[in-house]
């Protein structure tokens, strides 16, 4: 657990000594290691470890933040004297005394990273690295990545709590890049979340590596896409970049209080099929996108977005969420000491449905299959996006067909939402990073088998 060199209260204290509704301060440790294999050498080795605080108080709507890497008593008070500053008209100064104090359970972890030695983390990227070349002499180009993290942290408010709580990262990628003439493709997958090395015994790394490997290559030998409108399946295992993209973003308080997501306004409107319900959930265990607390302190909760297409709920953190005299959802989330906390998806998903992925696909007699989105990007305000597909086949006759390579989907958000008309009782999950605001924060997103029955596919008429 983190040791604080301070008194809490009397920080908070200072920092609302010229008035304010709340403050907090919120303290950071973290280590990291990263190694990076490429082209059969590893390149970087980089051990990293950090510290330092922020203290934000909070006046009339309006957040002043300030940060330093000294945890020293006198330093914070510095530091909260100098935010304190930013409330210009007069109000009460406030004593605050801690009354409340919490520390996290971490759930269990096998095989913690500090417990392992660099040289094993070296041979874990190595093996990776070596089962990727092994496979086929059209492999150009092989990149292997491994990171840990941890991150020990202390929240304390003018509410009078003060919690902590570790947080423990790994991911592994691999991604590849094949050649057959002048074609090139790429390869990747990525295994992440709140655990240790077990993530590697669930699933070793020549596995990694050889997904990552057959991606490259089956698109080697894939067709060229078709385009035009078409039904597309989004398979489970394409992982939820079309729930993250094109509908959680639009979800998150702050963009939908500025007018900037095509939601703003439209709490308690149909917006999905009756078939499609959204939930934004940091409890599930070891997944990328959980914790104890969120970034300001509040529990970590699954909270019902859509509800059979009706927008029942944003995603808000404590200054949001006071705008529409409502509670935080638990989503406030900054990268570190050095940024201030704003709404951030954790672990967002599509809820399952009923049907079958053979299903689905038996029941659409032409269209396009995906396995695997790509990268994308999306218009909040108007909800458009284009998205790339990594692993696509045709459907033929209401069955998977031969490979595709260069298609992309291009849609509305909310139009899609209320096309898809079919939805799977699987669940896949794929992790990642999300920026937002200069700032990264560690997610996960997750959708069951959807089928879109008219979307536009560019790819070659």
């Amino acid at each position: 657990m983190l040791k604080l060199e301070m008194d809490p209260g009397q920080v908070l204290s200072k920092a609302l000594s010229r008035g304010g509704d709340f403050a907090d301060i919120y303290v950071e440790e973290s280590r990291s290691c990263s190694i990076v294999c490429e082209d059969k050498r590893i390149e970087k080795v980089i051990y990293g470890s950090d510290a330092g605080l922020g203290i934000r108080v909070i006046h009339q709507g309006r957040s002043f933040y300030g940060y330093n890497n000294e945890l020293s008593f006198g330093a914070a008070l510095s530091l909260a004297d100098l935010v304190s500053q930013g409330v210009t008209e007069a109000s009460s100064a406030k004593q605050i005394s801690i009354s409340r104090k919490e520390s996290a359970e971490r759930l269990p972890i096998k095989l913690p990273p500090d417990e392992v030695e660099l040289a094993d983390k070296v041979s874990l990227v190595k093996r990776a690295s070596e089962a990727a070349w092994a496979m086929d002499g059209r492999t150009l180009q092989v990149t292997v990545t491994y990171r840990d993290s941890l991150k020990r942290i202390a929240i304390a408010n003018s509410e009078g709590s003060l919690l902590f709580e570790e947080r423990l990262s790994t991911v592994f990628m691999v991604q590849v890049v094949a050649r057959k003439g002048e074609l090139v493709q790429t390869g990747y997958e990525a295994k992440g979340g709140t655990l240790g090395l077990e993530l590697l015994e669930q699933e070793p790394p020549e596995k990694v590596a050889e997904v990552a490997v057959g991606r490259a290559l089956l698109m080697l030998e894939a067709r060229p896409a078709p385009a035009g409108k078409m039904p597309v399946v989004l398979s489970c295992q394409a992982g939820g970049t079309m729930v993250h993209e094109a509908v959680g973003h639009g979800l998150e308080a702050d963009l939908a209080q500025q007018g900037l997501s095509v939601y703003s306004g439209k709490k308690g409107e149909q917006i999905a099929s009756t078939a499609i319900s959204v939930v934004d959930d940091a409890t599930l265990p070891y997944r990328r996108g959980s914790f104890a607390f969120d970034d300001e302190g509040t529990a970590a909760q699954r909270k019902l977005l859509i509800d059979r297409g009706v927008l029942v709920n944003f995603m808000y953190d404590r200054l949001t969420a006071a705008k529409d005299k409502v509670s935080s959802t638990g989503n406030g989330r900054r990268e570190s000491y050095r940024h201030r906390p704003i709404p951030r998806m954790t672990n967002t998903m599509i809820l399952p449905g009923t049907a079958s992925p053979e299903e689905i696909i038996r029941a659409t007699e032409r269209g396009v299959l995906v396995k695997k989105m790509g990268g994308g990007q999306v218009n909040t305000v108007t909800g458009d996006f284009v998205f790339e597909v990594m692993e696509g086949y045709l459907i033929e006759n209401g069955k998977q067909g031969e490979p595709i390579r260069g298609a992309t989907l291009t849609g509305n958000g909310p139009q899609v939402l209320n096309l898809i008309d079919m939805v799977g009782d699987d669940l896949g999950f794929a992790i990642g990073t999300c920026g937002k605001e200069g700032q990264g924060v560690p997610v996960s997103d997750a959708q069951p088998t959807l089928r879109i029955p008219e979307i536009v596919v560019g790819g070659q008429l």
